[in-house]
């Protein structure tokens, strides 16, 4: 795996952890370029807390359901704004994507 996409999966394994009533998961697909955070509450439905791909030298953040934004975390990771798509707040996703 490239060193973004081992980057997006360390960063986002600090967002699957376990919550006040709740159980968050990270899960990715075979050639790790989608990530997602399941949460899994103690007492209501399950949802997608967020959901990340990988594509070529991008990352495009589809849902980001936290407190703490995942661009905030990439970026202190060391990944430049730049490389960090945000479609969920409209920014435009590359063709190639």
């Amino acid at each position: 795996m490239d060193t973004l996409r081992e980057t997006v999966r360390s960063v986002m394994e600090g967002y699957a952890k376990r919550g006040y009533n709740s159980r968050s998961h990270l899960m990715q697909n075979e050639d790790g370029t989608l990530f997602t955070v399941i949460t899994v509450p103690e007492k209501s439905a399950s949802f997608v807390s967020l959901l990340v791909r990988v594509i070529g030298q991008k990352v495009i953040i589809e849902r980001d359901q936290n407190d703490k934004m995942l661009v905030d975390a990439l970026i202190q990771a060391g990944v430049s704004r730049e490389k960090i798509v945000l479609a969920y707040a409209g920014e435009p996703v590359p063709e190639s994507a």
